[in-house]
């Protein structure tokens, strides 16, 4: 079963990226995802099953009325 995740959503990954940065923000959801890695602002398209499993835990959720809901 897919994740609920959205844009705007902050998830902290199982690897860090080489710029030693864990956290990325979701930019866009669907058959593939890009995200951007908080530390260097780099952006990276994975397919879902590969974000899926990467993913360790969602950080913070963007709700309905746009605000941040820090987990």
């Amino acid at each position: 079963m897919p994740l609920e995740l959205n844009v705007g959503d902050i998830v902290r990954m199982k690897k860090p990226h080489p710029c030693g940065g864990y956290e990325w923000e979701i930019l866009r959801t669907g058959a593939d995802f890009r995200i951007r890695c908080i530390t260097c602002s780099h952006m990276v398209m994975l397919s879902r099953v590969k974000f899926e499993k990467g993913v360790k835990k969602v950080v913070s959720r963007i709700n309905s009325d746009n605000e941040v809901e820090n987990l």
